[in-house]
Order: C-alpha cells, then sequence, then structure tokens
C-alpha cells in the first residue's frame, strides 16, 4: 500500500517505498546484468561495469531511445524527471522491458530551492536519501578533479616567480610555461550555490611569505558547470576520458598560447580521481524499474545531459531506454540533438515534451511562482484564456522537436488544481498543429497513471516518421553557428557580439580542431531570449553574447549570454532549512 502524494511530502512516500525495495542484486539480475558487471554500493545502489557490458552485448540490438524534454519552465519546474520514472513504470506496466538515465543531483539546488530532482509523488527513484546526498561520490570526484589541476596551475605559476628558468630545470625538470595571471580562464569549483565565490582573490600572503601562493584574481563555480563533469557526460569510455582530461585549457601564457592540463602533467593524476565515477550508477523507481543516475552538468550553463555511457548501456539491456534533458527543448534537446547524439553516435526515436497548466498559465500571462511562495491565484483557478495564451511557447517548442526530425508527444503533466476545460484547451490546440498528446497523472498514480503515455510513446517510436537530421554544419564558422541557434531555435533577430566574445571567436576560429568543437550555449532557462522576464515567444530582440568560453577536453565552445552565473546564488528561503535528521533511526527528514 503506497501512500497518498496529496497528502505526504515526497520523503516520506520515498521511505516507505524504500521499506519494499528490491535489493541491487535483484535489480541487477532482472535488467540482465551478470554478477561479475555489478559492483553493489550497499544493498541497494551499485555501479556498473560498463566497459563488459557493452563488449558482452556488442551484437544485441539497441532499445528504442527516447529524450525527455519540456517547454520553458517556471522556477518551481514542471517534472521532467518525474515524468522520465512516471514513464518508465508505465513503460513496464505494458510489459516492456524499460529504464531511464537521469543526472545526478547538485548539493547547490539540493540544499537551494529546486530540491534532489528524484522525481516525486509515486514517480520518483529510490532511495531517496543517498541519492541526493554523496551517493557514491561521482560529484566530489570531478571536484577534486578539477581543483587538482588548478592546484597544479596555481603551484606552478608560484614556483615560476620565484624560481630562474635554471633553478626550475634542477629542482623538477620543470620547464616555464609564462603563465599570464591575468588570463587565467578556469576558477575552483565547490557543490553549493555560493555567490559569496563568484569572484575572490587568491594567494594572500602572510607575514611577508613567498610561499602563500600566487596572488591574483579567481572564482568558484558550481561543480556540475565544471568541464571535467562535460568530459565525464561525453567520453565514451575511460581511454577516451584520459585522452580529453589532458586537452584542458586552464590558461594563457603570455604569448597567448593555451595552457593545458598536459602541459602541467596533471591529466593523469586527475583521471585517477574519476577511474570509478566513469562507472554509471544503479538504483530504482519505487515500482522496481533500474534507473541509470551519471554525471550532472546543468542545463543551461552546460551540457545538461546524463551520460553517454549510461545510455549506451541502457539501450543495450532495455526494450526503452527514456533519457532526460536539462530544461525545455531550446536549451536540453538542442545540445542533446547537436551535440550529445553526435558523441554517441545514437539516434532518438521520440521525444517527449512535459507541459504543465501552470508553466502555461505563466507564458499567458499570470504573475510569476515563486519558490517557497504560496501561488498566486491565478495558478489555482479555472481560467482557459490563460492556458490558451500560454500556449505559444508550447507550439514553439513542437517546432523545434520537429525541426530536428524526431516524432515527439506532448505530455501534460497534471496537477490536481487542473481543470478539465485547461486539460481540453491544450490537446486540441496541440493536435490542431499536428502533435501527439497525453495527459499523465504518474505524479499522483505512478505507472498506472502513465499508461495514456507510454501508449503514444510507443506508438511515436513506432511511426516510421524519424528524419534525424542536425541543425547546422559543425563547418561552418563559430558565429554563424550560434547565430543559426539563436534564429532557428530561440527565435531571435540575430547575434550580438560583445568585443571581448567576438575577440575570443576569433582566436577560436584559427583552432586547427575548429571543425570539432561544438557550441554549448549558456543561457537563461526562464525564457527563450536571453531575458528571463520574457515569457511566451518574445518577439524583436537580439541575442546578446557577452563572452566564450572554451572547454577544449569536452570539445566545446561556450558562448555566454545575459546574466548568466556558473555560480547560482542561495535565496532567502532555501531547502537546507526543512532538512534535518531524526538522532534516533538516523534518517533524514524534509528533502523534497
Amino acid at each position: 500500500m503506497t501512500l497518498d502524494p496529496t497528502k505526504n511530502p515526497d520523503w516520506k512516500i520515498a521511505q516507505d517505498a524504500e521499506s519494499r525495495m528490491k535489493t541491487v542484486e535483484t535489480l541487477a539480475a532482472e535488467m540482465g546484468l551478470e554478477s561479475s558487471e555489478l559492483l553493489p554500493y550497499g544493498h541497494y545502489m551499485g555501479k556498473i561495469e560498463q566497459q563488459a557490458v557493452l563488449e558482452r552485448l556488442a551484437g544485441r540490438p539497441d532499445g528504442k531511445y527516447v529524450d525527455v524534454t519540456a517547454i520553458t519552465p517556471t522556477p518551481l519546474g514542471e517534472g521532467k524527471s518525474t515524468t522520465t520514472i512516471g514513464l518508465v513504470q508505465g513503460l513496464a506496466r505494458r510489459g516492456l522491458r524499460s529504464s531511464a538515465a537521469i543526472r545526478q543531483p547538485s548539493g547547490g539546488p539540493t540544499m537551494g530551492m529546486k530540491g534532489s530532482a528524484a522525481g516525486g509523488g509515486l514517480s520518483q527513484c529510490i532511495p531517496l536519501t543517498p541519492y541526493s546526498l554523496n551517493f557514491t561520490g561521482d560529484i566530489h570526484a570531478v571536484g577534486a578533479a578539477h581543483n587538482l589541476a588548478m592546484t597544479a596551475l596555481t603551484a606552478r605559476m608560484q614556483h615560476e616567480r620565484n624560481y630562474d628558468d635554471a633553478t626550475l630545470a634542477r629542482l623538477s625538470g620543470m620547464r616555464r610555461l609564462n603563465v599570464d595571471p591575468t588570463r587565467v580562464g578556469t576558477g575552483w569549483v565547490m557543490d553549493f550555490c555560493a555567490q559569496a565565490l563568484r569572484n575572490v582573490i587568491i594567494g594572500i600572503e602572510g607575514d611577508g611569505r613567498r610561499n602563500d601562493g600566487f596572488m591574483m584574481r579567481s572564482h568558484f563555480d558550481i561543480t556540475v558547470a565544471s568541464e571535467v563533469m562535460s568530459i565525464l557526460s561525453v567520453a565514451r569510455d575511460l581511454g577516451d576520458l584520459r585522452e580529453r582530461m589532458g586537452r584542458m585549457v586552464l590558461a594563457l601564457d603570455r604569448d597567448g598560447n593555451p595552457v593545458t592540463t598536459a602541459d602541467l602533467e596533471v591529466a593523469g593524476a586527475m583521471t585517477a580521481w574519476l577511474v570509478e565515477a566513469v562507472k554509471p550508477n544503479l538504483i530504482q523507481t519505487i515500482e522496481g524499474q533500474p534507473v541509470l543516475v551519471h554525471t550532472g552538468p546543468f542545463g543551461n550553463i552546460a551540457l545538461g545531459q546524463s551520460s553517454v555511457i549510461a545510455d549506451r548501456v541502457g539501450l543495450k539491456l532495455s526494450d526503452v531506454h527514456v533519457t532526460e534533458s536539462g530544461f525545455a527543448a531550446e536549451m536540453g534537446y538542442e545540445k542533446f540533438w547537436n551535440l550529445k547524439c553526435r558523441y554517441s553516435g545514437l539516434t532518438p526515436d521520440a521525444a517527449v515534451i512535459v507541459a504543465t497548466v501552470r508553466a502555461l498559465k505563466s507564458h499567458g500571462g499570470a504573475p510569476q511562482p515563486r519558490p517557497g511562495r504560496p501561488l498566486p491565484e491565478a495558478y489555482t483557478r479555472e481560467d482557459v484564456g490563460l492556458v490558451e495564451a500560454g500556449c505559444v511557447n508550447l507550439l514553439h517548442h513542437i517546432g523545434i522537436v520537429r525541426r530536428s526530425g524526431v516524432p515527439s508527444v506532448v505530455c501534460i503533466n497534471k496537477f490536481h488544481t487542473d481543470s478539465p476545460a485547461e486539460i481540453a484547451a491544450i490537446r486540441r490546440i496541440c493536435e490542431a498543429a499536428g502533435a501527439r498528446v497525453a495527459v499523465s497523472e504518474h505524479w499522483k498514480k505512478g505507472g498506472e497513471g502513465a499508461l495514456e503515455l507510454a501508449d503514444a510513446v510507443m506508438d511515436a517510436c513506432n511511426s516510421g516518421k524519424r528524419h534525424f537530421t542536425p541543425l547546422y554544419d559543425w563547418n561552418l564558422p563559430l558565429t554563424e553557428r550560434i547565430t543559426c541557434i539563436a534564429r532557428e531555435i530561440y527565435g531571435a533577430d540575430g547575434v550580438d557580439f560583445e568585443p571581448l566574445a567576438a575577440q575570443r571567436l576569433k582566436a577560436l576560429q584559427e583552432r586547427p580542431d575548429v571543425n570539432e568543437l561544438g557550441v554549448c550555449m549558456v543561457k537563461t532557462q526562464y525564457s527563450l531570449s536571453d531575458d528571463a522576464s520574457r515569457k511566451g515567444v518574445p518577439a524583436s530582440w537580439r541575442l546578446h553574447v557577452r563572452d566564450v568560453l572554451l572547454f577544449g577536453g569536452a570539445g566545446l565552445v561556450c558562448p555566454v549570454s545575459g546574466d548568466i552565473s556558473l555560480m547560482p546564488g542561495t535565496g532567502s528561503h532555501p531547502s537546507f532549512r526543512n532538512i534535518d535528521v531524526d538522532v534516533n533511526t538516523g534518517r533524514v527528514t524534509g528533502l523534497f
């Protein structure tokens, strides 16, 4: 007997379901893993020896491949992870071997305002607490590898300042790298939303000593925005990971040449931190289906995808494998379509676009809902007009997926406050645009509530109407690719490049490997534009690119638009205020 999600918080539902969990050995055996391919982490979590699985099943055809994306969300989120889990549960109730791939939650949002990203209600993954806090240590390993690179760089800068060439060579065999302290692009990372660390001064000397580090401006990003996390997400295996790790560019020297982790001879040690992290993690839905959890890059400031490795494993072991892309279709799905699928060589059979009445009302003109505050009245009373007005945003996202040549299904993620007339309006508008539509109550009813969605997804997968086509040619100049994304996907009139961004793009265009570098946009998730306040489908605007970052190891050029930051902030009503521990049982309470 499961708890009623309308009367119980997610963490209570999870704890109740955890009393009936399968052991990870049972889960793995049902999934088709051999015992030697599973590395248990306790009773209910494990890691998968992915290379052994992929070699053993190399001749087995892949299952159907489904991506879950969404319309432009409100700050409350629209339930992509919940829908991913619910869909897998619904497919299982139709007798299909199904699996999910989702990202590991970052400590920033978990302790901030978004929660653990485990899904919700009767469509979530368990065990909730270890999944949300620490898990198998992958994010910590990413942070250690990244900060080791910065340790190597700043130590080298200090020693090159203190010693001449002959002494450097005698002490350690080092050659002088001549790092320009004003052109160190990489900072440090930590996995919290710590706005106080966005801009810092490091290496402040005490008592006149010169061994306290190299004094310079620096910064912190959130760990999931680290290039190391993106490398882990796109790497095909450990060898690919090791090669990419050496191509990370941390700074430029005084002549403008890149200084890499290979130059610092630290890439091997960085990879050593990630030997276990490259293996995908295995947990389960509350109905007992396998969930692969691997990597955690944000969708607005990074790649926004779970790993290529997790998807390759899931596709070999499942009839249908469902993966999730961060934020809306213009961010997460665009990166899935034009970046992840290129790296993996995989092509999707269908895409699910999650929509809620709440988000559509926001795009139709209702006041923006805020986390931790009561919903404005517009969201709790019927207003078909607001919903209809907001559907312009949904139609835009349907068009994005259609542009990729992949069949789509609009999933109306139904809330108990939604009226039949509001649901009917969404269905009518979407079907008039030629889109499949399914109403899903997976949050309230689990897999049983996702049967209509599961049937619609399988219909899309089997429709034979897939013509998967990249958005742009990677041989085009970077500025043209960025402009293509802005015009074709965001609906912008064009792109304005600030002098710094234009200068960096010009230098990047001269690299011999420029046609192997993908474009990974950095933009607000709350609008199709680069202005979070503009809802619906903004008209008459231009994308403003103020900076461009290079992730040489991941093979990404990252144009930064608007005021987006790679270190989010903690708000005035963070989630950590609700989290505590029952000292008698050791159970964590208040996670959601």
